[in-house]
């Protein structure tokens, strides 16, 4: 079953709640977030993704995942 961007927002939510998130796309499979969180100050970007990637709780992974694929950006705030 596809994800709409209202669910990745909410699962992001979770993990990143004062976060500014950004979550687009149509189709639920291929989908872009926008992550700017004050808990990646000091991180690498590898470290941001992966931080990203536990909030999903799964939902990337394998083949039965619910999102093929995230095109992600993470940054700190400005």
């Amino acid at each position: 079953m596809p994800m709409h961007a209202r669910q990745i927002e909410d699962l992001l939510r979770e993990s990143f709640p004062n976060a500014r998130i950004v979550v687009e796309g149509e189709d639920g499979v291929h989908m872009s977030a926008m992550v700017v969180d004050e808990s990646f100050r000091g991180k690498n970007r590898v470290q941001q993704q992966r931080a990203v990637y536990a909030a999903l709780k799964g939902k990337m992974d394998g083949p039965s995942g619910e999102l093929h694929a995230l095109a992600l950006t993470t940054r700190v705030p400005d």
